[in-house]
């Protein structure tokens, strides 16, 4: 007796494919790492390397509940994506688009207190110690650039002067 496999797994507003394993199946959707999804198989006991095609609906919504509230199933804290965060101080873990907001708001806010990090952010330089030297030209080409061959109109002789 085969096991029916869907296609597509909707899960933490996340489309996965069927045939992926658990483990990085849900290592695909934004804000999850495989760390925390290897801590997600874990604590809900599933095997890492089942298709997430193959996981019941209750199985599923249990992993969506452990997503959005790791901590009611202790999962460890230095999985989180947001420990000691600026504005609460509370450890979270953020998925999808509230992620991607709250780091632009981050960014944001470095800018307008003009921190070392916030004035790289906003000339568009690397903020994480890299050289500069030959990376991030900005799209401009390395090399030598020949000048471009104008046309310049015939210029008078010499001996042919405008008379007045």
């Amino acid at each position: 007796m085969a096991q029916e496999i869907k296609g597509l797994v909707r899960l933490a507003n996340t489309d996965i494919k069927g045939e992926k394993p658990v483990l990085y199946g849900l290592a695909r959707i934004y804000g999850l790492g495989v760390n925390f999804s290897n801590a997600v198989c874990e604590v809900l006991k599933i095997d890492k390397r089942t298709k997430i095609g193959a996981l019941d609906e209750k199985t599923i919504q249990e992993i969506e509940y452990v997503i959005n509230n790791p901590a009611s199933k202790n999962i460890p804290k230095w999985t989180y994506n947001r420990r000691g965060d600026y504005d609460s101080g509370e450890d979270m873990h953020l998925t999808g688009p509230k992620l991607k907001l709250t780091q632009e708001f981050d960014v944001r806010k470095m800018k307008k207190i003009k921190s070392y990090k916030g004035i790289r952010h906003m000339y568009g330089l690397p903020v994480r110690g890299q050289r500069t030297r030959g990376n991030f030209r900005g799209g401009v080409s390395v090399g030598v650039m020949k000048k471009a061959i104008t046309t310049t109109p015939a210029k008078e002789e010499k001996g042919a002067k405008k008379k007045r």
